[in-house]
C-alpha cells in the first residue's frame, strides 16, 4: 500500500472564509499516484474546519448567517474561554459544527464524489498562517 501526505497552507484576510479546496485535493491525489484507496483532508487548526457541501453562493452565504445566529462573535464577553485573553471562542464552536476532516473515496485516480459534492476549507478565525493536511492511502 502507498501513501502520500502534502500540506495545503492558508492566510485568509477575513476573520471567516469558505474555500474551496476540490482542485487542490486532486492535484494532490495526482501527485501521489494513487490509483484507488482514501483521501483524508483536515483542518490543522482547532477554529478551522474542512466540510463537503456544494459551491453554491446563496448556501455559502447562509452558512455564514446561520454559524453568526448559533454562534456571535459578539459580543466576546459571552464566552469562558475569551477570558483566558482570547476572543475567538465561537471560531471553537463553529468548527464543532462544521467539522475536522472529510474522507473521500479515490476511484480511478479521481475523488469519488456524489453529485455536486465539493470540499472546502472554512475559516472561522483567520488573518494568520494555517494548515490542511491532505493524506492519500491506497494503490
Amino acid at each position: 500500500m502507498k501513501h502520500y501526505r502534502q500540506e495545503l497552507l492558508f492566510h485568509t484576510k477575513t476573520r471567516r472564509a469558505y474555500i474551496n479546496i476540490t482542485e487542490q485535493v486532486q492535484a494532490a491525489i495526482d501527485k501521489s499516484g494513487i490509483q484507488e484507496g482514501l483521501c483524508l483532508v483536515n483542518a490543522m487548526h482547532i477554529s478551522a474546519s474542512v466540510y463537503i457541501n456544494d459551491d453554491e453562493s446563496g448556501l455559502l452565504h447562509d452558512y455564514e448567517t446561520w454559524l453568526e445566529k448559533l454562534a456571535p462573535h459578539a459580543p466576546v464577553s459571552q464566552y469562558k474561554h475569551n477570558d483566558t485573553g482570547e476572543d475567538n471562542a465561537d471560531a471553537h464552536l463553529k468548527r464543532q459544527v462544521m467539522g475536522r476532516e472529510v474522507v473521500v473515496a479515490v476511484t480511478r485516480g479521481k475523488l469519488d464524489f456524489g453529485p455536486w459534492e465539493q470540499i472546502f476549507y472554512g475559516e472561522f478565525d483567520g488573518r494568520r498562517d494555517k494548515r490542511v493536511l491532505v493524506k492519500i492511502i491506497g494503490e
